[in-house]
Order: structure tokens, then sequence, then C-alpha cells
């Protein structure tokens, strides 16, 4: 079986890695669109967008092909991957002393013996982050951590000082929910 993840996210490379332990990396180049304003249906439909545009190019073989988004959301308002370091700032401003949830939506593309199929879905995880000061939100900023993380933070990096506490699968919060995966996965036949 060949195992391809649809995603240049190194966090969601190490976290396949547990799940299956060869896989290739093909990145979706495709530009993400979405109507939906519920976080769980966007990252449902962002991830289906980018497994679907890699299964579709490997016309061939049996394949399963892994596409995963992740988002935060708080007060139902989704926080994307901050545009700077105000922007960066502002998300962390809201997240401090708040819970707020992170959602991943996972779809699988597979094809087995001329047969194709698909499954998506999505697992939510509530966050508690502690309150901050400004000098300690501001050196944080200053890491550049935040850059290219949804909700400006990485639960596994350096912002993992201020997480009071986590409901749900911690992995998903990395972004990809390797326990749900992974069942999912052998529910299909997959591994």
């Amino acid at each position: 079986m060949r195992y391809v993840l649809a995603s240049g996210s190194p966090r969601r490379k190490e976290l396949l890695g547990k799940v299956v332990k060869d896989f290739e990396i093909i990145i979706p180049e495709g530009e993400e669109i979405t109507d939906s304003t519920e976080p769980d249906e966007i990252v449902k439909e962002l991830s289906f967008q980018k497994a679907s545009e890699i299964f579709h190019k490997i016309l061939t073989g049996d394949i399963v092909v892994i596409g995963a988004d992740t988002v935060v959301s708080y007060n139902h308002k989704v926080l994307g991957k901050p545009s700077d370091k105000k922007n960066a700032r502002e998300m962390i401003e809201q997240l401090q002393g708040n819970t707020h949830q992170v959602y991943t939506g996972v779809t699988l593309f597979y094809r087995i013996d001329g047969r194709e199929e698909c499954v998506t879905f999505c697992e939510e995880t509530h966050v508690d982050v502690a309150k901050m000061d400004d000098d300690e939100i501001d050196a944080y900023v200053a890491t550049d951590e935040p850059d290219d993380k949804a909700g400006a933070y990485g639960v596994q990096g350096l912002f993992a000082i201020y997480i009071n506490g986590i409901r749900g699968d911690y992995y998903n919060v990395v972004g990809l929910p390797i326990s749900r995966l992974y069942k999912e996965m052998r529910l299909k036949g997959l591994l």
C-alpha cells in the first residue's frame, strides 16, 4: 500500500510516522477556499480539498492519501496563521487567560483493488491558556514561533509553559489526531 501525506507540515510528518512507517509527502498547490463559517466544517472542507487534489493526480495503484487542516477558534472566531507580529500579539492577547478550541479535519482518500472511497472527520480539543502579562506576550511573539501556526502558538513549543490544561487529544492541537486517524484507518482496512 502506498501512503501519501498531503501536507508540508513538519509536525504532521512527525505525527503520521507514529501511525504509518513508510509514506511520502506531496504538498497540495491548490488555493484553500471555503464558504463555511463554522470551524469544524472549515477544516473538513479544507482537508478534503487537499487530499482530493493529491489523490486525483495519482491515477493508478492502491493508495491512501491523508489530508489535514487545523484551526484555532475563540468565541466562535477562527484564528488562522498570523499575518504579522501585530496580528500574532492580538491573537495571544485573546487566548491568554481563556479557553479556546482547536479543530483538525482529516480526509482519507483511498483506492484498493480499483475501488475508490473517502472518509472525512473532525476532532475538537479544548485548550486552557494561563493569564499572561504584556512582557510575557511580547517575549513570546518575539521568538518567531507564532509566525506559521494557527492561533499564533505551538502547544509543543515555547508556548507550553502557558498551557494550563487540555481536554481532548493533545496531538489534535499539534495538527493531527493520531488516535482517531489510527482507528479510522484500521476500521477501513487501510493498515
